[in-house]
């Protein structure tokens, strides 16, 4: 029978747990997630939607610069039907951005609607309605579906995704909101909780202020353009009102896609946030584990995650 000197069986052993270790330190490697790209290609058709004509609004600016809006009727039904009736009338046609503060909002409206102006130039409402209840929040509807997130939130007891917008909900007092996140549109108003009637909105462009949650009502998000929006030059005056008519941007026109020849709607889908799909775009970017990120954060928060859009005929 060999035999073998333990320093020799020794470096032996060693020399095999040298070798071994590459493959478990392979075996401990979290394997890498699909990327969101790679998420999206794969998406179904039926995970995605098309946003309701009567519920899209379609903004062009100067230039001929394209932003698209969905109504939220859901959350806020009277704003929702005011803001219908304001683009069936052409209200915001010729009207203009009159607001642009840094971190925080882009407004249009009537630039003559200001304590400072001449208010008896203000364009006329026609039949939509001078004032609204306030619709800051909703009674819970536990029908409305729901993606809830699993890390918390600061500002409420629990927040997730319904029908495409980002949504907070507090179940002791049974209500729920949408949140102000990035793109997020709202209804101006003034000190009175009954003041904003949706002749003036306007868009989160920067970090996302969660105090107005539930002080203010919320009318939907911008879908595509936000890059119209967000990029413009900066009011001047206090926060970030233009001080003269020329720094404006003028609005041509706002029209509910459902107003437009079925021809000259956009094409847009949005993804549904009740998806598989969607559930997996969350927890890829909860746990990055592509080479650039060597310490998934393991958790995300609501305004960080954008719920994506495309144009249907490049996804064929």
């Amino acid at each position: 029978m060999p035999t073998f000197h333990p320093t020799a069986l020794a470096l032996a052993l060693a020399a095999c747990l040298l070798a071994s270790l590459p493959a478990l330190a392979d075996q401990a490697k979290p394997k890498p997630s699909l990327t969101p790209k790679e998420i999206l290609a794969a998406s179904k058709p039926a995970e995605w939607r098309t946003p309701d004509p009567d519920n899209l609004l379609v903004m062009t600016l100067a230039g001929g610069h394209r932003v698209l809006i969905e109504l939220a009727p859901d959350f806020t039904p009277l704003h929702a039907a005011n803001i219908r009736t304001l683009a069936h009338e052409h209200y915001f046609d010729g009207l203009a951005i009159i607001r642009v503060q840094d971190n925080f909002v882009t407004q249009w409206g009537d630039p003559y609607d200001d304590d400072n102006a001449d208010r008896s130039k203000m364009k006329p409402l026609g039949t939509a309605k001078k004032t609204l209840p306030p619709e800051f929040t909703r009674p819970l509807d536990p029908k409305l579906a729901f993606t809830r997130l699993p890390d918390g939130d600061v500002y409420a007891p629990e927040v997730g995704f319904s029908g495409g917008f980002p949504v907070a909900r507090d179940p002791a007092s049974k209500e729920e909101w949408i949140t102000h996140c990035y793109g997020t549109v709202g209804v101006a108003r003034d000190v009175g909780p009954t003041t904003g009637n949706g002749n003036s909105l306007y868009a989160i462009i920067g970090q996302a202020p969660r105090g107005l949650d539930r002080n203010l009502a919320v009318a939907g998000r911008v879908i595509d353009g936000m890059e119209y929006l967000s990029a413009l030059p900066r009011g001047t005056g206090p926060l970030g009102f233009y001080e003269k008519a020329e720094q404006r941007t003028p609005i041509v026109s706002v029209r509910l896609a459902a107003d437009l020849p079925p021809a000259e709607r956009p094409k847009v889908e949005v993804l549904r946030t009740d998806s598989a799909s969607f559930a997996r775009l969350v927890e890829a970017k909860r746990n990055r584990r592509d080479a650039f990120y060597t310490r998934p954060a393991g958790k995300i928060d609501l305004c960080s995650i954008s719920v994506p859009t495309r144009d249907p005929a490049e996804a064929k």
